[in-house]
């Protein structure tokens, strides 16, 4: 199922044996579009640290009560790494992360878990150990994002400004990031529109900026998303065949292309 991460946010993480706190962010890999990380704020009982809790720690989540229960202790998550999320999670840390926990590498695997379609999956497996050692990490290389940071981002069309990112939507299993909420509130009467991150072709994440080959006038005339009603696959075929894209139920997740520095200056179109 596709959800809102803005509807996401503030559920509560449950320990096998006690409260964690609550959702206050995530962190998404810019090259597969995937949330690696629920960022969750632990209050006084952790001396207000926040903790980085991947989807691979999770027992069913209990959508309806707004609650995601972990299979780890209290006291694994208290002792888990520190990490300054309000700084560039590096590979580093996150093999820190994973090597703590015993879950595998999702990077340096043609999938977008690695081992496995699904965190469950990962979870099920039950690693004692973390695999894929041969992806040795760099310090200087970071792929983490902040879905904080990425709220109000400018959408840069063929022809013009077209709006901002509102917000994202996941699916609930891979927890794939499938569609930018773009509000036009700022030029076209509010209306609310969903873009694929893979049609983007290009991120300036310096400008925050980022670049779809899409008229204002197709964007006018798209589908309009209304939050309060479901996303189903009517709604999306519709979606896809508006724009002629490939359904992505259909391929692979294929990376954006990122700027790089020596891109800087052929930002504008």
């Amino acid at each position: 199922m596709l959800r809102s991460l803005k509807d996401i946010k503030g559920y509560k993480v449950n320990a096998t044996d006690g409260d964690i706190g609550t959702v206050a962010n995530f962190l998404f890999d810019d090259k597969d579009w995937a949330i690696r990380y629920l960022v969750v704020e632990t209050g006084d009982f952790f001396d207000d640290r926040r903790v980085l809790i991947s989807p691979i720690s999770f027992g069913e989540p209990a959508w309806s009560d707004k609650q995601f229960p972990l299979a780890l202790t209290v006291d694994k998550v208290k002792n888990s790494p520190s990490i300054d999320t309000d700084k560039p999670v590096f590979r580093q840390h996150e093999r820190d992360i994973h090597g703590y926990y015993g879950y595998p590498y999702y990077w340096g695997y043609s999938g977008i878990w690695g081992m496995g379609a699904y965190p469950s999956m990962l979870a099920v497996a039950g690693f004692e150990e973390s695999v894929g050692k041969s992806a040795e990490p760099s310090f200087d290389d970071v792929h983490l994002r902040s879905a904080a940071e990425l709220h109000g981002y400018h959408i840069q069309g063929s022809d013009g400004a077209i709006g901002h990112v509102e917000d994202l939507v996941i699916d609930d299993e891979t927890w794939v990031v499938r569609y930018l909420v773009i509000d036009t509130s700022n030029w076209w009467f509010g209306k609310k529109v969903l873009v694929s991150p893979l049609w983007a072709e290009k991120i300036s994440w310096e400008e925050r900026n980022v670049y779809v080959d899409m008229s204002r006038q197709s964007i006018k005339e798209s589908p309009q998303w209304i939050s309060a009603k479901e996303i189903d696959r009517e709604y999306e075929t519709n979606l896809y065949n508006f724009y002629g894209r490939p359904m992505y139920w259909s391929l692979g997740q294929l990376p954006v292309e990122e700027e790089s520095p020596h891109h800087a200056g052929a930002d504008t179109k």
